[in-house]
């Protein structure tokens, strides 16, 4: 039985766990504010609000229910726009901001702005433009045009709806009517449903595949997905953590992009996280993507799987069967690099599922580049990450000590470039050297021509990333190639 609270109401139900959580609220709780644009997480007509129990208080977020499975809602809050609505009918400070500023003309989209912008309002982010702005990065508008949601943004940022630093977010959003007062008990409401159950097991005592966040294989094979006795990972304690363990960093299968973007021992490894980060997807997605799944995906433009080739990452498999009978699983660890055996073919047994990701933390410097279509919201046409070692000669001379570098977008695989990587080890940075790397990258690669660009565009693109790489880490810039 899954349990959860939908907006102010308590939800028990023995639906199949597959299902999505948009179907479930449009169909069966006939609440049909929660629009249904394109099921594949792009457009954000579909966004809810996901409050979930982390140490003394309820965090929201984001997500986009058409590739949320019904199992991850277990022990949550979640809210569509009627679980927002004011119940005297009046609009909600975050509403009048979009009706003030022409923010919406047909409508359909206007849903999703609003939650992402109510989940803006309730979170953690600084209080400012750009991050208001950021918030909607995940919501797709096809006739409003967005200036006028931008200026949404900004009057929203200006009318201060959220109170003074060291403030409570949430009890102050609640006495603004941004979010209603039946908030205020969800804490105590969650923490009652999990000490009533645990979260429920799949009938499949030994199961053949996993799911965690769900944004790739819903996609793929939604309904196949409906029905399957997949086991439900992304909300196992086990799976979802960061920490530091000695020289390494670890982290669990199922910890999500925003985790990384939240963690201080990321935020101290990375200074560009934000930046780099800000270009994987959107922040449903980000709220939802795990790293396990993005790397058996196995898509060859995966940018959380080029990111840890570039930094040389292992992973620990563990057996299923082991899970299943509730024993400690046996275990194996192999690099990333030699994951990918062929285009979506994988170094992983079918009993095997990834439970850990760890990487040195010994680089000195790390640098990641992505072009796409869009800036946001896209996948990648060409993307690539560089780690490396840096030490200072006595001449002045800057000498590479380690590297690492990958590319996706350019073989069947993510691929980790060996040859590149090697070559640059023991070298001084400059503008020769760099373009040497340069050509030998070109002999790793092997792009084809697709919707994407041309095999001979993606060569030009992996090699302008490449030299970006040591622009921006060391403002060192080789000459364009033809």
């Amino acid at each position: 039985m899954i349990k959860f609270i939908l907006n102010n109401q308590e939800i028990e139900t023995d639906l199949p766990k597959g299902s999505t959580v948009l179907d479930f609220v449009r169909y069966h709780k006939n609440l049909k504010g929660t629009k249904i644009g394109c099921r594949e997480g792009d457009c954000g007509a579909c966004t809810i609000l996901v409050g979930e129990l982390k140490a003394d208080s309820v965090k929201y977020r984001t997500q986009t229910s058409c590739l949320m499975p019904l199992a991850n809602a277990h022990g949550k809050h979640l809210v569509t726009i009627e679980g927002i609505n004011k119940e005297d009918g009046e609009l909600t400070e975050v509403q009048q901001a979009m009706v003030d500023e022409s923010g919406t003309q047909c409508g359909f989209c206007t849903v999703g702005f609003v939650m992402s912008l109510t989940g803006f309002c309730i979170d953690d982010n600084a209080k400012t433009n750009e991050m208001a702005i950021s918030a909607i990065d995940g919501n797709i508008c096809r006739c409003t045009g967005y200036k006028s949601i931008e200026r949404a943004c900004s009057s929203i940022v200006n009318r201060q709806l959220l109170i003074a630093q060291n403030a409570n977010i949430l009890e102050s959003a609640i006495e603004r009517e941004i979010v209603p007062e039946y908030f205020s008990g969800i804490k105590e409401r969650i923490s009652n449903l999990k000490s009533q159950n645990q979260k429920p097991k799949t009938k499949n005592q030994k199961p053949k595949a996993f799911v965690s966040g769900g944004t790739d294989l819903y996609v793929q094979r939604p309904e196949e997905l409906v029905h399957s006795d997949a086991e439900n990972l992304f909300d196992n304690d086990d799976l979802r953590f960061i920490r530091e363990a000695g020289e390494f960093i670890e982290l669990g299968a199922s910890t999500v992009v925003t985790d990384l973007l939240e963690s201080e021992v990321m935020q101290n490894l990375f200074p560009l996280l934000y930046k780099h980060l800000k270009l994987v997807s959107s922040t449903p997605i980000r709220n939802m993507a795990t790293l396990a799944g993005n790397f058996v995906n196995a898509s060859p433009i995966g940018d959380m799987t080029a990111w840890f080739l570039a930094l040389d990452a292992e992973i620990e498999l563990s057996e299923t069967s082991a899970v299943a009978d509730g024993l400690s699983p046996n275990t194996r660890t192999i690099a990333l690099k030699d994951f990918y055996l062929g285009y979506k073919k994988l170094a992983k047994r079918e009993d095997e599922f990834i439970s850990k990701i760890r990487f040195r933390q010994d680089f000195t410097h790390f640098n990641f580049e992505k072009v796409c279509k869009r800036t946001f919201l896209d996948i990648a046409s060409v993307n690539t990450a560089i780690s490396l070692s840096v030490a200072a000669a006595s001449t002045g001379a800057l000498i590479i000590e380690q590297a690492h570098v990958s590319a996706g977008g350019i073989a069947p695989v993510p691929l980790y470039l060996r040859k590149t990587s090697d070559f640059l080890r023991g070298k001084e940075i400059n503008e020769a050297i760099i373009n040497e790397a340069a050509e030998i990258m070109q002999t790793e690669i092997s792009p084809i021509s697709d919707v994407r660009g041309s095999a001979h565009y993606k060569r030009l693109l992996a090699r302008q990333l490449f030299t970006a790489h040591f622009a921006e880490l060391f403002g060192v810039e080789a000459e364009p190639q033809n």
